[in-house]
């Protein structure tokens, strides 16, 4: 039970990012790492957190933007190293109910956001 104890301490210390805490329905910019060809960029993605799953080594998180009237949701690993930087844009006024935001995909314009 001790070796666990200690692989799971040595997993943290790994993981650790300085990346700022944010929640369901808070607005982030994510700059994540694409590679074209020989070169690679930043492209930023910003947009609502609809819902953050798992731990430790498997967490992941969704983000959904809407970008001329067309949205799509993007699900990014947390400790993944193509993730440049992450941006707290807007922290949601009020703390939502639920984990899971779902209800935000029916919603349009300014009622999408939890502002």
């Amino acid at each position: 039970m001790d070796k666990l104890l200690m692989v799971e301490k040595e997993l943290k210390e790994s993981l650790k990012r300085d990346y700022p805490d944010f929640k369901q329905g808070d607005i982030i910019k994510v700059y994540y790492k694409i590679k074209e060809k020989d070169k690679e960029r930043l492209h930023p993605i910003e947009g609502i957190v609809l819902k953050i799953q798992g731990a430790m080594h498997r967490k992941s998180f969704t983000l959904r933007r809407i970008a001329y009237g067309q949205a799509f949701e993007v699900t990014i690993p947390y400790y993944t190293p193509n993730i440049g930087k992450i941006d707290l844009v807007k922290k949601s006024r009020r703390q939502p109910r639920r984990k899971r935001l779902y209800y935000l995909r029916d919603r349009v314009g300014k009622k999408a956001m939890l502002t």
